[in-house]
């Protein structure tokens, strides 16, 4: 069987959606968005803030694993970073040499380490000695920053340097999240380390799954937009990988519904009023790409402002349900 993960994903993925999406199916594992390491090292108040499962045995309430990402280019201050981190005992570490964003770039974060493989290896090796050797250390990379000239490179100055396993967005920077994924590429990354490789990148269906598979001979695969858009996705790969039947998108509306209000009701826990309808406007903007009913929904809420208004529009869709 495949070991099945939910990605990091800056602004989109924080503790109220990781809490929804592994209540909805379960997931081996999955990563907090990105804790950026800049000027100084970051205090455990701030893990926690981000990651709240910290003081719940670093899982979310259906019982996942939860992994803190960290970002940075400073190796000694990711390594104490990392060591306040790990006081906290979290799932795992995992570093992220993947984030594609402008700003992230343009101050030595994410993607733009990639072209520099002998600072990844640095890196990786102060964090690892910095924490127990019991404590999980991985890290998320992509293809490279302009091209793939330097993915191999990269690869193994981060599996040498202790990286236990690797996530690999089949994409380059400048690819950003356009299709298509570069699959093949994961399976060339695979044969040239020693560890783990997760495959990740562009699958948001079950036959994006199987070909994604296929073309990087990777087993274990990281879910991430396609999870969102889909929350029971991991669901219908462990029933086809059992044999079993795997349920309609129509079938599950009456699931999704109810999910879809427990997650509001954790939004309007978490941030202001104002802020409210925005979060979810969002998840239902990427539903409606499966689920006809979440495009009537996105479609009603999509005017609103007002948090009350928006609770009477969801309550209402129970009613027609």
């Amino acid at each position: 069987m495949s070991r099945l993960f939910l990605a990091p994903m800056e602004g989109l993925v924080d503790e109220v959606m990781r809490a929804t999406l592994t209540e909805a199916a379960p997931y081996d594992a999955c990563v907090t968005e990105f804790a950026r390491v800049a000027g100084s090292a970051l205090p455990a108040k701030f893990f926690t803030r981000i990651a709240p499962e910290l003081h719940t045995r670093s899982r979310t309430a259906a019982g996942t694993p939860v992994k803190v990402q960290l970002l940075g280019s400073d190796p000694g201050r990711l390594a104490e970073s990392a060591l306040t981190l790990a006081q906290l005992a979290p799932a795992g570490i995992d570093l992220n040499f993947g984030c594609p964003a402008p700003t992230v770039n343009r101050h030595r974060g994410g993607a733009v380490l990639l072209d520099e493989p002998e600072l990844l290896h640095r890196i990786l090796l102060a964090v690892r000695a910095a924490v127990p050797p019991s404590m999980p250390v991985t890290a998320k990379m992509r293809l490279g920053m302009r091209d793939t000239s330097r993915a191999l490179e990269a690869a193994c100055a981060l599996a040498d340097g202790g990286a236990g396993e690797l996530v690999v967005h089949a994409r380059t920077k400048e690819d950003g999240y356009r299709p298509p994924a570069h699959w093949p590429w994961i399976a060339r990354i695979a044969e040239a380390v020693s560890v783990p490789v997760i495959a990740n990148g562009e699958v948001w269906t079950l036959d994006d799954y199987r070909r994604c598979r296929s073309e990087s001979g990777r087993c274990d695969v990281m879910l991430g937009r396609g999870a969102v858009a889909d929350p029971f996705l991991v669901e219908r790969i462990r029933a086809a990988q059992a044999g079993a039947v795997v349920r309609s998108h129509d079938e599950d509306w009456s699931r999704l519904h109810p999910l879809i209000e427990r997650f509001w009701a954790r939004v309007l826990d978490k941030v202001e009023p104002r802020h409210a309808p925005g979060r979810l406007k969002q998840w239902l903007n990427l539903l409606r790409r499966h689920y006809a009913q979440a495009g009537l929904l996105y479609d009603a809420i999509r005017p609103l402002r007002d948090p009350a208004a928006v609770s009477n529009v969801l309550q209402q869709a129970v009613v027609l349900a």
